[in-house]
């Protein structure tokens, strides 16, 4: 069973998680392109915030499984830029990452303004329902987790983009010879046996939580 180790709580927690998070991750993607001159975004639909336009069930599913999952892509074109193409593709593709960071710093500026408690639980009747407290925690942890994952350097992670972009132009080219390989080392960081991907993501996301909660 795949979602044996998840609370029907957590399970609609992250369903309506999936819904803002990946769906801002896709439009802040498209309206920076679309501010940087390019149409494309617009002309395809993506200049919005309804789920409809964003979600892949694939990428769905992963989210809901392990915490982490992708949209559909934006398309977008660099010719159109009003602005150097290098600089263009890292404002593009940071503008994903930098919008879950700001939906989960809004939400920990909540959390503490209004004193609440993270791990608080509904009882009774309601208890198949996440509380206040395990959905801000899931909000906050998975879109930390979002920026984080989507800003390693390897394709077709919006990292890579965002690593070309602020290398020399010299080390860029060398390093854009790598993208052909990115989708297979993201998986191979995925399936192995040895969680690499925590290893990599768990002391800055661990850092920021503590930043943003205290």
């Amino acid at each position: 069973m795949p979602f044996a180790g998840l609370s029907l709580p957590v399970l609609l927690a992250r369903l309506f998680i999936l819904l803002i998070a990946l769906s801002f991750h896709e439009f802040a993607h498209a309206w920076v392109a679309v501010q940087l001159g390019d149409p494309t975004p617009q002309r395809d639909g993506r200049l919005t915030l309804n789920p409809r336009a964003h979600l892949d069930v694939l990428g769905s599913l992963m989210f809901l499984v392990a915490g982490f999952g992708w949209a559909k892509p934006v398309r977008w074109n660099p010719w159109n830029l009003r602005i150097d193409q290098r600089w263009g593709r890292l404002l593009v593709a940071a503008a994903g990452p930098l919008s879950n960071f700001l939906l989960a710093a809004l939400a920990a500026l909540f959390v503490r303004g209004a004193g609440l408690a993270l791990t608080a639980y509904r009882g009774g009747i309601w208890s198949f329902l996440p509380s206040p407290g395990l959905f801000l925690q899931e909000f906050i942890f998975l879109n930390v987790l979002l920026c984080f994952f989507n800003l390693i350097p390897i394709t077709p992670l919006d990292g890579f983009d965002v690593a070309v972009g602020l290398l020399p132009p010299d080390l860029a080219r060398y390093f854009r010879q790598l993208e052909p390989y990115g989708p297979f080392i993201l998986l191979v960081l995925i399936i192995l046996p040895v969680n690499l991907l925590g290893l990599l993501l768990g002391p800055p996301i661990t850092i920021t939580l503590r930043l943003l909660l205290g």
